[in-house]
């Protein structure tokens, strides 16, 4: 079955919002992990205006599941993942500014960049993972860095599930045919819900796990967290 790692940036951009420790994130990493998540994902930004460096190393510690970072590889972030060791470092190409990832990385421009980053999460014994879209000569330059796995950018097809949920799915399909040839691991991410999950996990050979935050947390405010979490376990199955 394939995994679901939370991603509880959402949580903490309440708890911002009004100040203090309510939503307690680090309580909720917990809880979700109970109703059934087999991971905790973060993206801790330059100016913490959601995840904040101390909530990395308080989830490291408190966690139980699979810990997976993802962000854009400044020194800093580089340090800090290096210092609390997650499961699974996940690289994403966003400039420091930006509101959300909106773009896979041009492996081609920047392998020698990524082979470096990477190499050096490797010896340290963290899985890492890439950000790209389903171009299959980009995840041809993706493997040339060494990368453990690709995560890909799943917003076109969320974007174009209700017109023609085949066509949208399909370059996705072929990229995961197109990784499994490569040796590599696959994740996906952004986007992904309750409507259009299901049809994506049965379509997409080889797919490993989905990090899913936003979606997850606006239909907590629904149904509940608990419930909540085990509706898209049972996409998943």
């Amino acid at each position: 079955m394939t995994r679901l790692s939370v991603n509880v940036n959402k949580l903490a951009t309440l708890r911002n919002a009004r100040g203090g420790n309510n939503p307690d994130v680090v309580a909720w990493a917990r809880a979700i992990e109970r109703y059934g998540a087999q991971g905790i994902t973060v993206h801790p930004r330059p100016d913490e205006r959601h995840i904040r460096r101390s909530d990395v190393r308080a989830l490291s510690k408190a966690i139980t599941t699979e810990f997976n970072i993802e962000g854009y590889p400044s020194e800093d972030f580089i340090a800090l993942v290096l210092e609390v060791r997650p499961a699974q470092v996940t690289l994403v190409p966003d400039p420091p500014g930006v509101l959300t990832s909106n773009a896979g990385w041009d492996a081609r421009e920047h392998k020698m960049f990524l082979k470096e980053v990477l190499a050096r999460f490797k010896r340290e014994g963290i899985r890492t993972s890439v950000f790209m879209g389903t171009d299959p000569e980009q995840l041809s330059h993706a493997a040339d860095t060494g990368t453990d796995r690709v995560e890909l950018y799943t917003e076109p097809y969320a974007a174009n599930y209700h017109k023609d949920r085949a066509s949208a799915v399909a370059p996705f399909a072929n990229a995961a045919e197109k990784a499994r040839q490569l040796g590599l691991g696959l994740n996906a991410g952004h986007d992904l819900d309750l409507h259009n999950l299901a049809f994506f996990n049965a379509n997409v050979p080889g797919l490993q796990e989905v990090s899913i935050g936003h979606a997850l947390v606006c239909d907590a405010l629904m149904y509940g967290m608990e419930n909540t979490v085990g509706l898209y376990l049972r996409e998943l199955r």
